[in-house]
């Protein structure tokens, strides 16, 4: 199934994919009708422009999603999107596949085309804020990664880890722990909560120069990650990943390290790390059966 929407001038998606897969309202949420999946969409905007949309649905249908964004006149945001952010339980677990857990940002000007497999739970939180208000916040920072997000002109994306501090907050989101008069201010000031768990771990890359990048180089690294995803059980081989990607072997190591913090052979060993975790935890396997299968 494809659904095609248009953020018009940053009043957000959310009505818009719920009204196109037949999702019924109640109150601030949107559920998902049973023929469709299961589950449901809310969210908030608040006055200082920041908005934030919580995913807690999975599909019986894969759909694929093209959203095409048009801002107003100096509209200028910030969108993080906080993927598998939520835990899981059992049942859940036996039943669906979790989302790859990951903090993806970039500026809301980029338009995309996302895939969304059927039988997966997506349990996220996307936040987009004015780049302003953000300077606001982190203005002071002088870290490369922080001035390109807060003064870059050009295209970027990056991509960290969800951290047990962004678990324990957006649990906080999903549970709210107040009265309903409440839950719009709360979950506003857990949004700059997460917002600064997410700047944390950015400041503890390397502090290196970062340059804009070309959609098509976007395109290209995140093909190369879907790669590596892919093939665990072979180190990669980054001649032919560089060949690939229509780059050269420095430039595709400087934005493949710039996107994700971490070089091609230790993001490669990282998610055997995290893939070797996941067997042991959900597939109960054994240790030499894991180092067997990766």
């Amino acid at each position: 199934m494809k659904i095609s929407v248009t953020d018009k001038h940053g009043t957000g998606i959310m009505s818009q994919f719920a009204a196109a897969i037949g999702a019924t309202v109640q109150g601030r949420f949107f559920h998902i009708p049973e023929s469709k999946g299961g589950g449901y969409l809310t969210g908030f905007i608040w006055e200082n422009g920041m908005k934030m949309m919580v995913r807690n649905y999975y599909l019986n249908e894969e759909i694929l999603l093209e959203r095409t964004n048009e801002l107003a006149d100096g509209q200028d945001d910030i969108m993080f999107l906080l993927s598998g952010i939520f835990p899981y339980s059992a049942q859940q677990e036996k039943q669906l596949l979790p989302e790859q857990a990951s903090v993806f940002i970039c500026a809301h000007t980029i338009s995309s085309v996302r895939l969304m497999p059927s039988n997966t739970f997506f349990r996220s939180i996307t936040i987009e804020v004015a780049r302003q208000y953000l300077h606001q916040l982190f203005g002071e920072i002088l870290h490369p990664v922080v001035v390109s997000i807060l003064d870059a002109r050009g295209n970027f994306v990056f991509e960290t880890n969800i951290s047990p501090e962004m678990i324990k907050t957006a649990s906080e989101i999903l549970h709210l722990p107040v009265p309903e008069s409440l839950e719009s201010q709360y979950c506003r000031l857990k949004c700059e909560e997460l917002l600064f768990h997410i700047f944390a771990l950015l400041i503890q890359r390397e502090a290196v120069p970062t340059s804009s990048m070309h959609i098509d180089d976007i395109k290209a690294i995140y093909a190369i990650k879907f790669r590596l995803q892919s093939h665990l059980d072979k180190p990669p081989d980054i001649a032919s990943l560089a060949r690939e990607a229509g780059m050269s072997e420095p430039k595709m190591r400087k934005l493949f390290k710039q996107t994700f913090g971490k070089g091609v052979f230790e993001y490669y060993q990282s998610m055997r790390m995290q893939e070797a975790a996941r067997l042991l935890k959900e597939k109960r396997l054994t240790v030499s059966e894991v180092g067997y299968q990766l």
